[in-house]
């Protein structure tokens, strides 16, 4: 017998990061049961949703409207609506406002519901090569302010380094690692699941040597091997 949606609960609820069928039954139930999604970008949400044919009420949740929306989700949690979370792609609170949410219920004593599913840095990872059983997720570098010193700490991490980079500055941080870090193995992988996907292996001046060559577009996850390794 399936589970009942919860009232007054907060389900963060993992999406595809690519392919739309990269989903589980169980998050399209929550979805279709579900009082109220909170998502990061309306409209990606809303070709999901469309997919699979669910008509939902969505309420704008991002980085630069959360100190509005927290309490707002809050009191409509403890009204007794159900509300479901999602991020762009993904995990919802993996490098996204998600988890100010998250924290806030959890001092509100209100119950949350974590639905698994896609996420783009493990994908990446267990197709990396390189060790598994012990790792660090860094999420994006700074953009300028505590760049280098962000690297420089990295630089003596033994375990595998996952970071996320735009195609923006994929080329300039891959140049960084190089010039602080060193010329280790790495795996990048862009557009998981999409019909674009690639991942590349090498150490950092292949992989760099590579992508000078190319047209450079999606997102990526590095996967950067630990010193010593």
């Amino acid at each position: 017998m399936a589970e009942e949606v919860i009232n007054g609960a907060l389900y963060v609820v993992a999406t595809p990061i690519g392919n739309l069928e990269d989903i589980t039954l169980r998050a399209l139930r929550i979805l279709k049961s579900v009082d109220i999604i909170a998502a990061e970008d309306t409209r990606k949400t809303r070709i999901l949703l469309n997919h699979y044919g669910i008509q939902k009420e969505l309420l704008s949740y991002y980085q630069f409207n959360e100190s509005k929306r927290i309490p707002e989700i809050i009191n409509i949690l403890k009204s007794g609506k159900s509300v479901a979370v999602v991020s762009d792609a993904g995990t919802p609170g993996i490098s996204d406002p998600a988890y100010r949410l998250v924290k806030k219920a959890i001092e509100e004593k209100i119950r949350i519901i974590p639905i698994p599913g896609a996420s783009a840095f493990l994908s990446a990872l267990v197709v990396s090569g390189l060790p598994t059983d012990s790792f660090v997720f860094e999420g994006f570098l700074p953009h300028k302010k505590g760049r280098k010193t962000k690297l420089e700490k990295i630089k003596s991490e033994t375990r595998t380094i996952i970071l996320y980079e735009s195609p923006h500055r994929i080329l300039k941080t891959l140049y960084e690692i190089l010039e602080i870090i060193g010329d280790r193995k790495i795996t990048i992988a862009r557009e998981i699941t999409k019909m674009f996907e690639q991942v590349i292996y090498g150490k950092v001046s292949d992989v760099i040597k590579h992508l000078e060559s190319k047209t450079i577009q999606g997102e990526f996850v590095i996967i950067l091997a630990g010193k010593d390794d």
